[in-house]
């Protein structure tokens, strides 16, 4: 069983809205940051790992639930997990909460699917992926993701 790879991010004045409240769609940037520092830390960073393993994970499906505003200036904690592996997709689970105070802020998933660098039909996940994730598998910490099924 996995830990997940966590960050910490602020948040600035362009992801808020007047109130100074973060807007909803910051989340999915802060989502993606995260996503992309996990690859980096197991050798496997965008700019050379997809030309590699000749593979894109896009994505399918997002789901977020909002629990508590972040607010301008609050220190968010991101952590991200693989929370499902199928054949052809994957599910990074998230969850964002306020690091001085532990509040869950969001939670939620992103099902990706893998598609070949060339014709960008989908692919059986590459072994290097799935090995290079490994330390970041926790399916016990699984979000509902109603549409996982082995055959995707």
């Amino acid at each position: 069983m996995g830990q997940p790879f966590t960050i910490t991010e602020r948040v600035r004045w362009i992801d808020c809205d007047a109130a100074h409240i973060i807007y909803y769609g910051a989340y999915i940037r802060f989502f993606e940051i995260a996503e992309t520092e996990m690859y980096r830390s197991v050798g496997l960073p965008y700019s050379v790992a997809f030309r590699e393993i000749e593979c894109f994970p896009i994505r399918a499906e997002y789901h977020s639930e909002y629990r508590f505003p972040a607010q301008l200036d609050d220190l968010m904690r991101i952590e991200v997990w693989i929370s499902h592996w199928g054949r052809t997709s994957f599910t990074i689970s998230f969850r964002f909460k306020r690091d001085e105070d532990d509040i869950l802020l969001s939670e939620g998933y992103c099902r990706l699917v893998c598609v070949g660098r060339n014709d960008k039909r989908s692919i059986s996940i590459p072994d290097r992926l799935k090995e290079a994730l490994a330390p970041y598998t926790d399916r016990e910490r699984s979000w509902q993701t109603p549409r996982d099924s082995d055959d995707t």
